[in-house]
């Protein structure tokens, strides 16, 4: 993927989350997220005999605590280190995303953070925006001898573009055109590959246009009708009676999404390229006069679960595996989270032949669709990969037949399955294209993928045992009985001779612990229906309100009870109303209600107001709380959810108080009828002690608070207590190949408690609670014995 180079002051956003540097870890998925700062150092670039070209940097973040981690190096591998040589330079803002995380070699040295980052690869992008001519400040930093001097810095390039209306023969022009046709790149006679297009602008003339080149990624990356195309150096030529455009020499293209208010990340034919506020405005101005025009076609994106017989459609799906069927035929296995309703059609290929997996599980298996690809196409979908983002343009969904390759004569025949068919040709913008991972298309698809793999993991648990979820979700209250810590300790083969319902203690050492994620172990919890619950990511809080934020509403009104307003955040209108009645006591009494916000909006203004409230329009205009699987409250850094189940005929209601009285998340759930949610920790442990015996099924929940020296509720929100968590479990389970003398004796407190798998009355297990004990005592006899060590 390419460094993109803004211009004229420009931010280099994007439409991903940007998480703060110190939040960056190898224990959340940051495949969603960005990093934003400045480059403060740029080392050399060095060829390297596996990736071409690595080069190292580090990107400090700016407004930053005195306390926080703000700086982070960063590796580039491959032509991406070649680009970032060349685009960028000491104190340019960037942002970083596509990126993996690893642990830091260096941190001890540099003091840096413990993590660094690895750029490379087609997901991995660089947005960056030079810093001003003769500015050599960079964050925290004075300027210095070896800084370049402003001379070196690369004046930004600046390009006039001409209206379609405007062109005239035989010149070579830059122009902006909204795609009102297109085919996707086919093999022309000579060497390269050819693609065309039809593209309008405001003077109402349309352009033919026909691109040369002899790669595809070098095409305009076009995905629907109404994406709008910036063409550099494109040559005018008569035909007929009109022009068209023909690529010339240093040709390259931008394409964006038509659609108002849909974000400015380009898709882009070459690596570098310019992108500033002059493009930012053309790109506006032609998705609003697109808006007010009648030239776009129906949208024909259907999910699998859509798809009917006989019908043409355009599919967002990944490729899982494909295969050769014959010369003209090629097999793709792909899927969209979805299930088609109707039975498909079952291709037999040869195992040995097959590009991927050649087997799924039954409920993964359920879900796949076999895409059969002729002729032209063939060739495309050699370059294809498993694991690919594909949309497949005029696929048409085919009833089954015994012609279709791959049924033969010793298979039944299905009556009612469905096959699914890409012709020859290239009518309809008929053809397979690789989409970026940064594609809104492709996010929304992987929110579709996530939630089939949470319902899969809820039916097999973490730790891929179906028969164990049912405990692992809802541990049971632990036993009313007490430890004094003087009972004797028993082996591991003991304990497992003993009849549930006791306390015992154990002398063991900790072998393996789950999840292995540490964002994974916080839960929340509901102590009236007793259920037990993921936290929901980023992502999915974001997308309740975002959806909050698109729904109709009816007129809009006030409460009685409330101040209205209105504030302008990240370029749109939110509204807010405030609880007068709460004012007179300060900022931290205040409730503050938001309609129409972000996650980002919420999270900004929590930082200030004390208790924020996200809230939506109800059909008859009055406010209406969201969907419970975002939080009903944001509290500075937390975030406080309420239990579906148990919260029926919640709704946003006057919050009334005694003076002086304190409004916290617990007064403010009373008055919505909300019933609170608690966070949690919840693990499970595998012991083993000096006999070499093992015990699994060793839940830590109840006490884990008082066995970490955390709450919940601080791991949630605070980087610090999320650190101590993660320190005490390598203390107590350094990873593999630290050896097993170095995993320190624990001294733990069971309670042994039976519990059904099932509604089976036979199939009760016993399972194990940790109870009444401290990890952080063990640290402390720890870091004893290595000090006295050391004195001697």
């Amino acid at each position: 993927m390419p460094v993109i180079v803004l211009a004229d002051g420009a931010e280099p956003g994007g439409h991903l989350t940007i998480v703060p540097i110190m939040h960056i870890s190898t224990d959340r998925d940051h495949s969603h997220h960005s990093i934003k700062g400045r480059v403060v150092h740029k080392g050399p670039l060095v060829p390297s005999a596996s990736h071409d070209f690595i080069l190292k940097a580090t990107i400090e973040e700016e407004k930053c605590g005195p306390q926080e981690t703000s700086s982070i190096n960063v590796v580039l591998l491959g032509m991406l280190a070649s680009d970032f040589s060349q685009a960028v330079n000491r104190g340019d803002a960037v942002t970083a995303s596509g990126f993996t995380v690893g642990k830091s070699p260096t941190a001890r040295k540099d003091r840096r953070h413990p993590f660094n980052l690895l750029l490379s690869g087609e997901r991995a992008v660089i947005r960056v925006c030079p810093r001003p001519p003769g500015d050599l400040t960079t964050p925290q930093e004075a300027p210095k001898e070896n800084l370049l001097p402003p001379a070196a810095v690369s004046s930004t390039p600046k390009y006039t573009y001409v209206k379609l209306g405007n062109l005239t023969p035989g010149v070579v022009v830059n122009v902006y055109g909204v795609v009102v046709f297109f085919k996707q790149p086919f093999k022309s006679r000579g060497s390269d590959l050819c693609s065309s297009l039809k593209i309008t602008d405001q003077s109402e003339q349309k352009i033919s246009c026909s691109i040369f080149c002899p790669k595809m990624e070098s095409h305009p990356q076009i995905f629907q009708i109404g994406d709008i195309v910036r063409l550099h150096k494109v040559k005018t030529q008569p035909y007929k009676d009109s022009l068209t455009l023909v690529t010339t020499f240093g040709f390259n293209a931008l394409t964006f999404s038509g659609m108002v208010g849909a974000d400015m990340e380009p898709r882009s034919s070459s690596r570098v390229f310019h992108f500033g506020e002059e493009d930012r405005r053309m790109v506006t101005e032609l998705r609003s006069w697109l808006a007010a025009q009648d030239l776009l076609a129906p949208d024909v994106s259907v999910a699998l679960s859509a798809a009917q017989p006989k019908m043409y459609f355009d599919l967002t799906c990944q490729l899982l595996a494909k295969a050769p069927v014959d010369s003209t035929c090629t097999l793709l296995r792909v899927w969209d989270g979805t299930q088609c309703p109707h039975a498909l059609l079952k291709v037999t290929v040869d195992s040995n032949i097959v590009e991927g997996p050649t087997s799924f599980s039954e409920e993964h298996e359920k879900l796949i669709a076999n895409v059969l690809v002729y002729d032209n196409h063939v060739q495309s979908a050699q370059q294809l990969k498993p694991g690919d983002f594909l949309k497949i343009f005029n696929l048409r969904a085919t009833p089954g037949s015994v012609k279709v390759p791959g049924l033969s004569s010793s298979q039944v025949e299905e009556v009612n399955h469905l096959c699914f068919h890409l012709h020859g040709g290239t009518a309809y913008g008929r053809g397979v294209r690789v989409l970026p991972g940064n594609s809104p298309d492709v996010q929304e698809l992987r929110r579709t993928m996530d939630a089939f793999h949470e319902s899969n993991e809820e039916k097999r648990s973490e730790v891929n045992d179906s028969a164990m979820w049912d405990v692992w979700n809802t541990p049971p209250e632990s036993p009313e009985l007490r430890c004094d810590h003087h009972i004797r300790s028993v082996s591991l083969s003991e304990l497992k001779r003993h009849e549930p319902g006791g306390v015992h203690h154990v002398r063991t050492r900790l072998r393996s612990y789950e999840p292995r994620r540490l964002h994974r172990t916080l839960k929340l919890y509901c102590s009236k229906c007793d259920c037990m619950q993921d936290v929901p990511d980023d992502e999915r809080v974001a997308s309740v309100l975002a959806d909050a934020s698109a729904e109709p509403s009816g007129p809009a009104g006030s409460p009685p009870w409330s101040l209205s307003g209105q504030v302008r955040l990240a370029a749109h209108t939110i509204e807010v109303h405030l609880s007068a009645q709460l004012t007179s006591e300060g900022r931290s009494k205040e409730l503050i209600f938001l309609s129409g916000c972000t996650l980002q909006d919420a999270r900004h203004l929590a930082a200030t107001y004390h208790n924020v409230v996200p809230v939506r329009r109800s059909g008859g205009g009055d406010l209406a709380l969201l969907d419970l699987s975002a939080p009903f409250l944001f509290r500075g850094r937390r975030s406080f959810y309420g239990c579906k189940r148990c919260s029926e005929g919640a709704a946003v209601r006057e919050v009334t108080v005694d003076r002086g009285e304190v409004i916290d998340e617990k007064v403010i759930a009373e008055a919505f009828g909300v019933q609170l949610m608690k966070f949690v920790l919840l693990l499970k442990f595998r012991l083993q002690d000096a006999a070499d015996d093992t015990l699994d099924d060793v839940f830590l929940w109840r006490d884990a608070e008082f066995f970490f020296g955390v709450s919940a509720e601080d791991a949630a929100a605070n980087q610090q207590a999320q650190e101590q968590i993660q320190q005490t479990l390598e203390t107590l389970c350094p990873p593999e190949g630290a050896g097993g003398e170095e995993r320190p004796w624990l001294d733990l407190c069971l309670a042994t408690y039976s519990a059904r798998e099932s509604d089976d009355l036979e199939s009760a297990r016993t399972f194990y609670q940790i109870c009444h004990t401290s990890a952080r005592e063990h640290q402390k006899k720890k870091f004893w014995s290595i000090f006295k060590e050391w004195q001697f």
